[in-house]
């Protein structure tokens, strides 16, 4: 293979900051609104997005600099090396349930959205099944050219999101911000840890640094893979609670689409804004669904490399949708969402950053 062939095989920093920032930007940013509002008071809900972007940041500072120790290996192959093969077999499979269960939640999310603000007499079921089968198909192509789509859709989601910002600016009202700094600390962290559960993806750091071309440059990459979602965060919170006061988004199931409904573009020539708003989301949520099975596909064909790509995706595909079915309604789904999101901590924040520990105390490191 040559040089430049290998090099067309990579991806920057700026990309990889992409990525990121898309598999963050996903199902949370539609709802942390209404779980925030909960948590704080009008603007202080500003604070607690910030606490939990700067968490946030510091925890994939630390993934981005375990995986930057082991340039072009696996999870698994550097797991191995710093705490044996058992333990790597063990935390690799963790992982490949973690990941299962998070695209198990976000193609029943899509269900979910879909039926209530686009296909009102679909089953759910069918609309999660299509959406998985098309998952499947951007899975079983070219890695490197599924990684890029995201270069493609993001600019996209942002346009829309500016479109929907600037045509509510008009219905922002200030008193619905107020009061300030009324919180008291611990409404604060509870706040940030609402919002911190929104800002799940990042950790994709650990299993694609090994595609970046300059791997040490992982670091900078989580900078401005966060960078994004933050502002973001920021900004809708503000929109929403501007729009609808505190009182009001707490009630407000989806309040980042809710907030697309009220746009209303001069002249009446487009309506229902929110369904193009969610049409738009579905290319977020197609990214991060097809990443977090793709990670789950390349570690597993880490462990077990007689096994081929296509036979992992036809296996697996069954039971991510049967585990998608579980939750019988909104309650049990976000029930549901949390228990990953808690479980993700453990293995994909908690272990990896001891695996950096040992790796730092052992003086192991990988070689290019």
């Amino acid at each position: 293979m040559s040089a430049q062939t290998l090099s067309e095989k990579m991806i920057s920093k700026n990309h990889m900051g992409i990525n990121i920032a898309s598999v963050t930007v996903g199902v949370g940013i539609l709802t942390f609104p209404r779980a925030l509002a909960k948590a704080t008071s009008g603007f202080d809900g500003l604070i607690s997005v910030v606490i939990s972007g700067l968490v946030a940041l510091l925890i994939g500072w630390l993934l981005a600099k375990l995986a930057a120790r082991f340039p072009r290996q696996t999870f698994f192959d550097y797991t191995a090396i710093i705490a044996s093969k058992p333990v790597a077999y063990a935390l690799t499979l963790l992982v490949c349930l973690y990941t299962m269960l998070f695209v198990s939640f976000e193609i029943r999310a899509i269900g979910n959205i879909a039926k209530q603000y686009l296909f009102y007499s679909t089953p759910v079921e069918m609309i999660t099944l299509s959406f998985l089968l098309i998952v499947q198909y951007a899975v079983a192509g070219s890695r490197i050219a599924m990684l890029r789509l995201n270069l493609l859709f993001l600019p996209v989601v942002l346009v829309v999101i500016f479109f929907v910002l600037v045509f509510t600016t008009q219905l922002l009202e200030i008193e619905n911000i107020r009061p300030y700094f009324s919180s008291s600390w611990k409404s604060l962290l509870e706040g940030s840890k609402a919002v911190g559960l929104s800002y799940s993806g990042f950790e994709i750091i650990l299993f694609y640094t090994m595609l970046m071309r300059n791997p040490e440059e992982g670091p900078k990459a989580m900078l401005l893979g966060l960078f994004i979602p933050v502002s973001l965060y920021v900004t809708i919170y503000i929109f929403v609670i501007g729009v609808f006061s505190a009182e009001v988004a707490k009630n407000l199931t989806y309040p980042t689409i809710d907030l697309a409904k009220e746009v209303e573009i001069p002249g009446g020539f487009f309506e229902r804004v929110e369904s193009m708003f969610f049409t738009i989301w579905i290319m977020t949520i197609f990214n991060t669904c097809v990443m977090w099975l793709d990670i789950t596909i390349l570690n597993l064909t880490s462990m077990f490399r007689k096994v081929k790509k296509m036979v992992w995706i036809l296996a697996l595909s069954p039971i991510i949708y049967f585990v998608a079915m579980l939750p019988q309604n909104l309650v049990d789904f976000f029930a549901f969402a949390d228990a990953i999101t808690y479980f993700g901590m453990i293995i994909v924040y908690l272990c990896p950053i001891c695996l950096l520990l040992i790796a730092i105390m052992r003086g192991v490191k990988g070689h290019e």
